[in-house]
């Protein structure tokens, strides 16, 4: 397992995080506690949670299992934003609830602090100034180190950044996007704006919810009872689902594998793994054999031919005005030469 710096900060994570949603649903605490074992016996140094994950139950899990390791040797990271109540005010990204639930996934996790800190949402309903002056006090009070956001817009995060700069508020470090082979308008600004800021990338759903591990293929489609197929999945989008391209995405991915003694998944996160900018996909488990799988993507590479075939593949047309600005960008590049880039 390689390390890779959290943003501009001089903390190292391990390049496979392991996100632990399924804790407290796909894997009770004797499966949850093995598999965050044999993640940190792989290499693997780095957590990801939310306090919204199972009501709480995937923090207090990964609390149990952290109470038994040194809690230097770990980054463990929660996210807050989400409904965990029926409340007025338990959903958002306020002050009032920041400071109250940083201390609520504390308790559950049986640590006096968090590493990473995370806003899980955009809050179009609370201005950025107050979620960001909060979130710079949970650090001064000693109870977060670093903070980051998910699912914020190029936009978004750049007013984020900024805002922060202003006002000699704790940076933001890193962005938790949705990025995948299936889902790639990621890399339209979000990607060279962290690229250019600092920011570390940290992708979720790098298998697209299940499409990119080979299980479904075009004589194989989910079942109409799977989760991966319903089309009320809120983490569903139209790119992700059963399309001509996602099939001939998940035969590159199948012809690919087997050139390389790989598996599907293996391939779609090593891809993800070289894509400029990324620090650490964040991968999720029901099963040690299904960790140990992913886990199998780290240790070698893709070759550039192998690359260039999946990205021409999976590519997505760029809409406007970024097909725009890139058929002049290369017009205007053609004969150039950039010694220093």
């Amino acid at each position: 397992m390689e390390y890779r710096f959290l943003g501009r900060s001089g903390t190292k994570v391990s390049e496979i995080c392991f996100g632990t949603q399924t804790f407290g649903w796909g894997a009770d605490e004797a499966a949850a506690l093995a598999m965050a074992d044999h993640f940190v016996g792989a290499g693997g140094n780095f957590f990801d949670t939310s306090d919204k994950y199972n009501d709480g139950e995937s923090e207090r899990i990964l609390g149990s299992w952290l109470r038994t390791q040194r809690r230097h040797d770990v980054v463990i990271a929660s996210k807050t934003f989400f409904d965990v109540g029926d409340g007025p005010n338990d959903m958002g990204a306020t002050r009032k609830r920041i400071m109250s639930q940083i201390d609520h996934s504390l308790e559950r996790l049986g640590t006096d602090y968090l590493d990473l800190y995370q806003v899980h949402c955009w809050d179009a309903s609370t201005p950025l100034e107050e979620t960001l002056e909060a979130l710079h006090d949970v650090v001064r009070a000693g109870k977060v180190l670093y903070l980051g956001v998910s699912n914020y817009a190029p936009s978004q995060l750049m007013k984020a950044i900024m805002l922060t700069r202003m006002h000699g508020w704790s940076p933001i470090v890193s962005l938790q996007p949705e990025y995948s082979l299936l889902v790639r308008s990621t890399e339209w600004e979000l990607l060279p704006l962290c690229r250019a800021e600092g920011v570390a990338v940290l992708p979720w759903s790098p298998l697209a919810g299940g499409w990119l591990t080979g299980k479904y293929r075009r004589d194989a489609p989910p079942p109409p009872e799977s989760r991966v197929g319903r089309a009320d999945r809120w983490d569903d989008q139209p790119e992700q689902r059963a399309s001509d391209r996602t099939y001939r995405i998940i035969d590159e991915l199948l012809v690919i594998a087997r050139e390389r003694d790989r598996t599907a998944s293996q391939v779609a996160l090593n891809w993800l793994l070289r894509q400029p900018g990324v620090t650490a996909p964040i991968i999720g488990a029901r099963t040690l054999e299904q960790l140990e799988q992913n886990l199998g993507a780290v240790g070698w590479s893709l070759s550039d031919e192998e690359i260039a075939r999946l990205d021409e593949l999976s590519a997505v047309p760029l809409p406007s005005p970024y097909d725009f600005i890139d058929r002049y960008t290369r017009r205007r590049d053609e004969h150039a030469v950039y010694p220093l880039r």
